[in-house]
């Protein structure tokens, strides 16, 4: 985010309106936007934690006065640049002035020139700070449950909730979930809001490893426990000590390997191959499968009894398809990224690619969303063949258009702070007309 001084205002404090017009006229020609009062009141109105921009106001006001204007305004913002017009004989009261944090004084009377010189020091300073705070507010969403978790829908909204109220316990998770719908993401948020988010997150992945590997990796094996085991190696289990233990596409694990999974888990203790000497391990346990694990148990292909264990908590990741809500604001999302990593621009998004988004099926879930997202931020059609995204296998054109006319709707609701009426105006809706369209879509407003 690049802000710079012409972004911003400057409010203009002063009772005199020839005073008053003279500045406005000058910053005016300089295409400085300023917005005049003729009160300290008035400017306190006008200015609060969100205020953009820069104040110039005269000590002597009636009413409140600038110092006292200036105490209240660093009292809400410390890095706002105040500007004091002082009189002849004030010069020692604007110098006191400045120790309290007033940016600079100007004493009637001043020259355009100098007017214009200080406004717009103040205003670069003041971009400079505001784009300080904006880096700072991105970075403290992104490491936010709403900046990781992305979606709008409601069942994004549980999903957070659910991550929220278990994270900073103990109970081992099991995630369901097919394939692309992150899982691993979701891990990664239980383990960084836990208390354990200190000590190592471990990621196994139980489908890509062989068989007489798997063993060895997961619980660790002495010096010379087998052929070209030359020295100690520590499992991952044991790695995970006091942490967290990711186990993706559990169901792959081989069933020898979940009965010493499980006895772990049960004990808290391992062998590494090769020892008999017990190792203590704690360690939090989260499991994800894009199976049904139940069904997979009672078909006697995946150990009951450990997946008790396993599924004290269960969270459902749903499809992509299920959520079309949510796929404009995070293909947004994922251009931003692709854009700031290819060193591009951003793309516009265009009719027939936001159309293609809306009514393609999405079989590879959000990570088959941010490939789309990467192609289109280097300038090449956003799906590979013409038509590709238009394959919904039996979305109706009716719901595509109603996912996107409720995103649409949620944004500016969220925009507005849940106001109907400016919603409204900003749409060129009838108020009547988004009240009844809030209602269908069981917005919250």
């Amino acid at each position: 985010m690049n802000i710079t001084p012409q972004d911003l205002t400057v409010l203009i404090v002063e009772d005199d309106p020839h005073v008053l017009l003279g500045c406005q006229q000058a910053l005016a020609l300089e295409d400085i936007a300023s917005v005049g009062v003729g009160s300290a009141e008035e400017a306190l109105k006008r200015v609060d934690e969100h205020f953009a921009g820069i104040v110039i106001s005269d000590i002597r006001l009636p009413g409140i006065d600038g110092l006292e204007l200036l105490t209240r305004l660093k009292a809400l913002d410390k890095s706002l640049p105040v500007v004091l017009i002082t009189g002849h004989g004030d010069i020692a009261m604007a110098v006191g002035a400045m120790r309290n944090g007033a940016y600079d004084f100007m004493e009637k009377p001043f020259s355009p020139e100098r007017l214009v010189d200080v406004a717009r020091r103040a205003l670069e300073q003041r971009a400079l700070a505001r784009e300080v705070w904006a880096l700072r507010r991105q970075l403290a969403e992104r490491d936010s449950l709403e900046g990781r978790i992305i979606g709008r829908s409601q069942a994004m909204q549980n999903l957070r909730d659910l991550i929220a109220n278990v994270a900073d316990t103990s109970a081992n998770v099991l995630i369901e979930g097919e394939t692309g719908t992150g899982k691993e993401l979701v891990a990664r948020c239980l383990h960084d809001f836990s208390r354990r988010h200190s000590h190592p997150f471990v990621a196994l992945n139980c489908g890509g490893l062989p068989e007489n590997l798997f063993e060895s990796e997961i619980f660790g094996h002495e010096a010379n426990a087998f052929t070209g085991a030359g020295k100690r190696r520590i499992g991952k289990i044991e790695h995970a000590h006091q942490g967290t233990l990711f186990l993706d596409e559990v169901e792959s694990m081989p069933i020898n390997l979940q009965i010493k999974l499980l006895r772990v888990l049960q004990e808290r203790t391992l062998e590494r191959l090769g020892s008999n000497q017990s190792v203590a391990v704690d360690c939090r346990v989260i499991a994800a499968t894009k199976s049904d694990l139940d069904e997979l148990s009672r078909a006697g292909q995946f150990r009951s009894d450990l997946y008790y264990r396993l599924n004290v908590v269960t969270l459902e990741l749903p499809p992509l398809r299920e959520r079309r809500e949510d796929i404009l604001q995070l293909f947004e999302h994922f251009l931003q990224q692709s854009s700031l990593r290819f060193d591009r621009s951003v793309p516009d998004l265009d009719n027939q690619t936001l159309s293609s988004l809306m009514s393609h099926d999405w079989p590879g879930n959000v990570r088959e969303l941010r490939n789309v997202a990467e192609r289109f931020a280097l300038g090449l059609p956003a799906f590979k063949k013409p038509g590709a995204g238009g394959s919904n296998h039996g979305l109706a054109f009716t719901e595509a258009v109603e996912a996107f006319e409720r995103n649409l709707l949620n944004d500016a609701l969220q925009r507005s702070g849940g106001n109907l009426t400016q919603a409204s105006q900003e749409l060129g809706m009838a108020k009547t007309t988004l009240f009844d369209k809030v209602k269908k879509y069981g917005l919250s407003h």
